[in-house]
């Protein structure tokens, strides 16, 4: 087994060992529709063996940035469509990452009334509109019990849609602050009515959209991706007895399910916790290391060889590299990140970085 081996991810055979990690790019339309230079943008990375997607969002009121795409609509679906059709012309696998945003948005984003989250407690700070301009963040609605299977339905209809339109399978967005990590927070989820509480009270909402997808879709089809002690968008996870424990009850009400696979974004994936979630877990287990480093192919390559993980989530080397893999087998140099470039415009650092030449 190496990085560059290949093997089975849920339903579907992987070229190799190596993940496009799901990342905001924001080169929707104004309507949330994935136009041609994004089909152009996940076919060029095809070489990767699972390419998952920046996150989608499954409702109106979930959108969570201008730019962000969604699958709702049937215009948003003919879009992914035709990037589904893209990515396997070029031989790729490829998954939609599915995100509610939670409270992370604001209206004037998403067109709705209210934004949503477990409890109705904002975000401090600010976030951009379409036209630059930045507004405070709105506190959420927080939700009533018998509005959550609206919004767990919401995530199984996307699941189908995403199916439909050709997508591998679809991983379920429960990390980096959004609405299924605010759930298992208890700075963001203070509720008192079952699904907050207690580390398995808070693990419970994300598992029944677990096993709604699933029995949508099928296990084979459905990733899941989590940052525990990511402490980001005020999803703060500081207790370490509490985060092992929230993580843990997630984890068992998962492991039963078979799911395709299980993504973490966390600083020391070789550590205990995410060791121990891994063997919980007892399925094909993704390691992304997350913002604060970017992951170099030695890296990659020792947490293959070491046991440490099944693939490897790549991020930043990703979008300046489309023929990373190419790159990395070969040992050839890498082209550099456009840091300014990465959220929102249009081709310039998205589709233009080079190929290696010959």
């Amino acid at each position: 087994m190496s990085l560059f081996s290949p093997t089975t991810v849920g339903d579907v055979d992987v070229r190799n060992r190596v993940s496009l990690a799901p990342m905001t790019r924001l080169r929707a339309d104004a309507n949330g529709v994935p136009g041609p230079i994004v089909a152009k943008y996940y076919a060029q990375r095809a070489g990767i063996g699972l390419l998952v997607t920046e996150g989608v969002f499954p409702s109106a009121e979930s959108r969570a940035y201008p730019g962000q795409p969604g699958i709702v609509t049937d215009a948003q679906a003919a879009g992914w469509a035709k990037v589904a059709d893209a990515v396997h012309a070029e031989g790729g696998t490829v998954f939609m990452q599915l995100m509610n945003g939670g409270r992370v948005t604001h209206p004037d984003i998403t067109g709705t009334d209210r934004i949503v989250a477990p409890s109705a407690i904002a975000i401090e700070g600010e976030t951009r509109l379409a036209d630059g301009t930045k507004v405070a963040y709105a506190t959420p609605h927080a939700l009533e019990t018998d509005e959550l299977a609206t919004v767990r339905d919401e995530f199984v209809a996307a699941a189908r849609k995403a199916v439909d339109a050709g997508f591998d399978g679809v991983e379920l967005h429960g990390a980096n602050g959004y609405l299924l990590h605010e759930f298992l927070s208890p700075a963001s989820n203070q509720r008192t009515d079952g699904y907050g509480g207690s580390p398995e009270a808070r693990a419970r909402f994300v598992i029944e959209v677990a096993e709604a997808v699933v029995a949508e879709i099928g296990a084979g089809r459905v990733g899941i991706r989590i940052s525990p002690a990511h402490n980001i968008q005020d999803v703060w996870e500081k207790d370490d007895a509490e985060t092992r424990a929230t993580y843990e009850a997630l984890i068992a009400g998962l492991a039963p399910l078979g799911l395709a696979y299980l993504s973490v974004l966390h600083a020391d994936p070789a550590g205990e916790l995410i060791q121990d979630l891994r063997r919980a877990f007892g399925g094909t287990v993704i390691v992304n290391t997350g913002f604060s480093s970017i992951t170099t192919r030695d890296e990659a390559v020792s947490a293959v060889d070491e046991g440490i993980a099944d693939l490897v989530a790549v991020g930043r080397p990703a979008i300046a590299n489309p023929d990373l893999v190419t790159r990395w087998q070969n040992g050839a140099d890498e082209n550099q990140v456009d840091q300014p470039t990465v959220y929102g415009g249009d081709e310039r650092g998205y589709t233009d970085y080079p190929f290696l030449q010959g």
